[in-house]
């Protein structure tokens, strides 16, 4: 999927790891924050759909006042990471999310996100749920809504912006198309 590298660009590039460690996102949360998103209190229950409640900007609004108190708000916006993670050589699917190009519109600078639409048409998923990579070399992606296997060494660092913020970064080594499996 992406292009080969020139022998300069890979002289100066670590050395690929032997084997990459194929994770699911969750792997990537503490149990914590897994529990509190997996036991939504009762009150979201309650929201009628296309009430004022229900639209993205009461609810962001809602669980930065509630975050305080609520530990599935707070998991909404966890930057805790899984420090055992930091180093790791992982694969992982995601969906990429563009933040830089290149002059001939190569993304050279992105998010990879567990599903389409973070970020860009829905409210960003956790940090913890998303991993930052800087890509020089750049590519091509054909559509936005085709998810990728991505392989790369994990850091643990946290890395904000305009669109969202990301408590992981990679350092990708290979992307392929998704498949299952």
């Amino acid at each position: 999927m992406a292009p080969a590298a020139s022998a300069s660009a890979a002289a100066n590039k670590p050395a690929k790891p032997d084997k990459f460690k194929t994770i699911e996102w969750p792997d990537l949360m503490p149990q914590q924050d897994l529990d509190a998103l997996l036991d939504p209190p009762e009150y979201l229950a309650d929201i009628e759909d296309g009430s004022p409640e229900d639209q993205i900007s009461s609810q962001i609004s809602s669980s930065i006042a509630a975050a305080k108190d609520d530990r599935y708000q707070q998991a909404l916006v966890s930057t805790s990471i899984r420090p055992e993670m930091n180093g790791q050589a992982i694969r992982i699917p995601g969906f990429i999310v563009p933040l830089e190009f290149s002059g001939d519109q190569m993304i050279t600078e992105f998010f990879i996100v567990p599903f389409f639409g973070a970020c860009i048409h829905v409210p960003p998923p956790p940090p913890n749920q998303i991993i930052h990579v800087k890509y020089p070399e750049g590519f091509k992606l054909e559509a936005l809504y085709n998810p990728l296997w991505l392989s790369g060494v994990l850091t643990t660092i946290l890395i904000e912006n305009d669109m969202a913020a990301a408590a992981y970064s990679m350092e990708v080594h290979l992307m392929e198309d998704y498949s299952e499996g």
